[in-house]
């Protein structure tokens, strides 16, 4: 009981890691009912609910995977158990959770077993009550209409988790006003929400120089992942991965999302290769996605050099280019044609640029997307609201995950690359519309080059963006780091430099 007394509404993992305080989930709940309110006042009299991520077993195994809250959830109520149950009076903004009750037996398995007030303290809600309560709380406070999360996620294709409990047929239900509101609301990141932004994005550059440093000849690619996501947890308290790191190295560059279970990162890292390494943090469910791309000997080639600055030129062209009000089709469209005509200068190509990019020849090079929304998943919600700008079906434009005009408060990855893809080349080398442009025989000494990505996180402001990502960008930069770290012991962990 002494320890629920104590409890803080913040959370950390210890000095050395951001603390974050419950306040950013009660701005959240507010400006969602605020959101609510202005969609329609006949909502003013709802009561929102949601329900967390669930329990679950391996199979039919009795080992338990490391819990990962429901993204819709964290946002609203920052709570990290399972099993829970959220509700918001749109009127008030007065927040209720539900816990699981449990067993005191579990205490056995579990530790101690906390009491209704500790949860009340630790996430800074109004009231605490069982779930088991969950439907006659609900009934008393005599809610016009409880509001349910139903959508489908416009990136993913999947529907999102609705809260059901026992009685809830006793309710009038809407599950179709909250999806839109919610979701716009998780668009647009408040100053405490950037500030996590902010630091999983130092400690996952850290993480990638860190690997630069430590690479060697010989190396798996695993272990340069292993690298990274000790320094990510170790250092900053980052125990779940945004995403599967990608660590491509030579012809596994050209494979968009590699490090899946047919292919994980299990290569040997050869002198000469070039490698792509796409990896980020997660800290209290707010995620990084950051790519870096290096040659595995520390010296770039005459080649890799000029893949590598026709990337950064892209991607520092659209950097300077991003402000509200910019679309992000005309942001790829950019970068497409930036790399077109170094590709046209390093004599791959040859003909006008303004007819390549008619053929879409940029997305033979570059078939994903400039970048995404990024948050609370790595690939944030929002893409594709109703009635905003629809999907292209057009080669590489169809891989946008959002065509939206951006604004203040996105938060957004942009990330170039171009990739030496034998499918795609050889499908443009027997299209007379693509065909025309590649200059074959020197093409061909690029097959098994792999790719280079460089991907960086940033923030839309009211006058143009925020680079989150802190990591070395130029042949200079990274040539100098990897030489620095030629020079250390190729022990690992060393103390965070830098």
């Amino acid at each position: 009981m002494e320890a629920d007394q104590n409890v803080n509404s913040t959370f950390d993992l210890g000095e050395h890691t951001l603390c974050v305080s419950m306040d950013l989930h009660k701005e959240n709940r507010q400006r969602l009912c605020d959101a609510l309110k202005g969609k329609s006042p006949d909502l003013e009299h709802s009561i929102v609910v949601l329900q967390g991520g669930e329990s679950a077993t391996q199979y039919c195994s009795d080992r338990e995977p490391v819990f990962r809250q429901e993204s819709y959830f964290h946002w609203a109520f920052g709570v990290l158990e399972p099993d829970c149950y959220g509700a918001i009076e749109v009127c008030n903004n007065h927040s209720h959770l539900f816990v699981p009750r449990l067993p005191q037996e579990y205490a056995i398995w579990m530790g101690t077993l906390h009491g209704l007030e500790y949860f009340k303290k630790r996430y800074g809600v109004d009231e605490v009550h069982f779930v088991t309560d969950i439907a006659s709380v609900l009934a008393s406070l005599q809610p016009e209409l409880l509001l349910t999360l139903h959508g489908k996620n416009t990136d993913s294709g999947k529907d999102t988790h609705e809260a059901v409990f026992a009685g809830i047929g006793k309710f009038r239900v809407d599950n179709k006003a909250l999806y839109p509101v919610i979701t716009e609301c998780r668009v647009f990141k408040t100053a405490a929400e950037l500030e996590v932004l902010r630091y999983i994005n130092r400690i996952s550059s850290e993480a990638h120089k860190e690997v630069m440093r430590r690479i060697r000849l010989g190396m798996k690619e695993y272990q340069l992942e292993s690298i990274f996501n000790h320094f990510c947890y170790f250092m900053g308290g980052a125990r779940h991965s945004s995403y599967t790191c990608i660590c491509g190295t030579g012809p596994n560059g050209a494979t968009l999302h590699y490090g899946h279970a047919g292919a994980p990162n299990d290569k040997t890292v050869e002198d000469g290769d070039m490698c792509l390494f796409d990896m980020g943090g997660e800290y209290y469910c707010y995620t990084s996605d950051i790519t870096c791309s290096f040659p595995s000997n520390g010296k770039f080639t005459e080649n890799q050099k000029l893949i590598y600055e026709a990337v950064l030129k892209a991607s520092r062209a659209v950097m300077d280019a991003v402000r509200p009000g910019v679309s992000w089709v005309s942001m790829h469209k950019l970068a497409e044609r930036i790399q077109l005509e170094c590709l046209l200068e390093g004599g791959l190509l040859r003909g006008d640029v303004d007819k390549m990019m008619e053929a879409r020849l940029g997305a033979v090079f570059m078939p994903h997307g400039l970048g995404h929304f990024m948050g609370c998943d790595v690939h944030d919600v929002g893409g594709y609201p109703e009635g905003g700008p629809a999907r292209s079906s057009e080669p590489g434009l169809r891989s946008l995950r959002t065509a939206r005009i951006l604004a203040p408060g996105m938060v957004l990855t942009i990330e170039p690359g171009i990739y030496f893809i034998d499918y795609l080349l050889d499908e443009a080398m027997n299209d007379p519309n693509q065909s025309q442009f590649l200059v074959r025989d020197v093409i061909e000494q690029y097959r098994n080059f792999g790719g280079v990505r460089i991907e960086d996180d940033i923030v839309v402001t009211e006058t143009g963006m925020e680079l989150l990502t802190q990591v070395p960008r130029t042949v200079e930069e990274i040539e100098a780091l990897m030489e620095e770290g030629q020079k250390l012991d190729s022990s690992f962990p060393q103390q965070m430099c830098g």
